[in-house]
């Protein structure tokens, strides 16, 4: 980076470099908050698209199944193409279709529109993480780039509730897709302004590669999303995830023989770096229960608007975002391990505490304190997973690293969020069950429904107790695997290997 391009002063970016970064964070938070925006808004969309309750579904699983099936595709495009360019074309795409959902008039309309804003993020959201590595020093630099990229990777999907909330209801549902499209023109055509290009390579995609990654993680992703709703034995679930081992296993025997692959075995060949990407699965899977069940208990239980619902959950977006901030700072002193195990040990000791919900239980006495930690785990753990999974990654893959980021992030998310419902749903019919049978009488409908709403509080708890255990075992992996490398010890820079 050019002397004009560094800080002049060690404790503040310069100028261009705070433009970089705010086009970075600000491409990654609308990728995020895209998850949990719709959410808020899925009530009045379904009344005017006349959508079924499994239809709507598809909503925001049309998002997950395109972002996290083309998540690889996208990484390595950055690193043969040009990671600059593919972040613009990212973007791009993203802004068309948010624009265009904005004014869907019918179910296929949306969905579609759902779809592609998903192929925009799986280019855009690991071609932004890479341009880290592209347009920050080694260093003080780059950690707080880092920082400020966690913050919002952690921070952006209660923002997104927030943000929903406030658009639903002052606006209009369609503002929730017009909101985009602005910002991320903004952010594409200033990209080439602010952010330098990586080295492109004069070497061909792996096609073949490419369609049996896109159909195994497509498969594995659907499967999961279909057994929340039909279950795990159903035949489409089982047969999805025959189809995604079977392209897995094709497409790891291809990647070991192709000449250039789409992904490099080599990535997963330090131990570290592997460990990383399966504590971010971990932590992604217990992250998404608290967001999606806490949501249904406000809503449901004390009868939150979306607009008070979003806001319930600002105090997590400002935790993570602070704690990330000052976690850049710690782990240049204690290095990554001690933030990663007291972050994964703060969201199962949140999540633990969520457990105890009741009926009766209030937001600042019973919810507050347990986000409050849920939040400093949050920020410390997604400032040390990042640079701990990119670090020793030769730049020529620093696309694919990022990107394997993204994937483990994403499928942990979405694997764990069909875990916990599937929990959930299986306790909250039983616990009903149960209840009825001990009362043994006929009551109004009252007072089944009083029933209904302990069982379902009772399903939430112990999905919450099962997103603990999620936490609990990325513990136990970083603690086993994890050795940071040079560049995450305490006093050293965080580095990127040189091609």
């Amino acid at each position: 980076m050019s002397s004009e391009q560094t800080s002049t002063n060690d404790n503040q970016f310069h100028v261009p470099t705070k433009l970089a970064i705010a086009l970075i964070a600000g491409a990654q938070l609308m990728v995020v908050l895209d998850a949990t925006i719709v959410n808020v808004a899925l009530p009045s969309i379904q009344h005017a698209l006349k959508f079924s309750p499994t239809g709507l579904s598809w909503v925001l699983n049309g998002y997950t199944l395109t972002f996290g099936g083309l998540l690889l595709l996208g990484g390595r495009s950055g690193d043969v193409l040009g990671r600059r360019r593919m972040f613009q074309i990212g973007i791009l795409i993203f802004a068309i279709a948010s624009f265009f959902g904005g004014f869907a008039t019918d179910q296929t309309w949306i969905i579609s529109m759902r779809a592609i804003q998903g192929v925009g993020a799986a280019i855009a959201s690991p071609t932004a993480l890479a341009l880290i590595t592209t347009n920050f020093a080694e260093g003080k630099e780059r950690t707080e780039a880092f920082g400020i990229y966690s913050g919002v990777s952690g921070g952006g999907a209660a923002i997104g509730l927030l943000l929903g909330g406030l658009l639903t209801q002052y606006v209009s549902w369609r503002w929730v897709f017009f909101v985009n499209a602005p910002i991320a023109l903004l952010i594409a055509i200033a990209a080439p302004k602010v952010l330098r290009e990586s080295t492109r390579q004069s070497v061909p995609l792996d096609i073949s590669g490419s369609v049996l990654s896109v159909s195994g993680l497509g498969l594995l992703v659907y499967g999961l999303i279909h057994a929340s709703i039909a279950g795990w034995a159903s035949t489409i679930t089982i047969a999805s995830f025959v189809g995604a081992a079977i392209s897995i296993a094709l497409f790891i025997l291809r990647e070991s023989k192709a000449k250039e692959p789409l992904m490099h075995l080599d990535i997963f060949s330090d131990r570290t770096r592997s460990a990383a990407y399966s504590v971010m699965l971990f932590l992604a899977a217990a992250l998404f229960s608290m967001f999606f069940f806490l949501t249904l208990f406000l809503q449901e239980v004390h009868g939150y608007s979306p607009l008070k619902s979003g806001l319930a959950f600002l105090p997590v977006s400002l935790g993570i975002i602070g704690f990330a901030g000052l976690g850049s700072g710690l782990i240049r002193k204690f290095g990554a391990l001690p933030l990663i195990l007291y972050g994964l040990t703060s969201v199962a000791v949140g999540l633990f505490w969520l457990s105890r919900l009741s009926v009766n239980s209030s937001y600042v006495t019973h919810i507050l304190g347990p986000i409050l930690i849920l939040s400093s785990g949050l920020g410390f753990a997604f400032i040390a997973i990042f640079p701990t999974a990119l670090a020793r990654v030769p730049a020529s893959m620093a696309g694919l690293g990022s990107a394997m980021v993204n994937v483990s992030q994403q499928v942990g998310g979405t694997l764990g969020l069909s875990v916990l419902v599937t929990v959930s749903a299986s306790a909250t019919s039983s616990y009903m069950k149960s209840l009825i049978a001990t009362d043994g009488h006929i009551h109004s409908k009252q007072y089944l429904a009083a029933l209904g709403a302990r069982a379902a509080i009772h399903g939430w708890d112990i999905a919450f107790m099962v997103g603990a255990g999620f936490a609990i075992a990325g513990i136990i992996i970083a603690a086993t695997l994890i050795r940071p490398p040079r560049g995450l010890e305490p006093d050293t820079e965080i580095a990127v290997a040189p091609v």
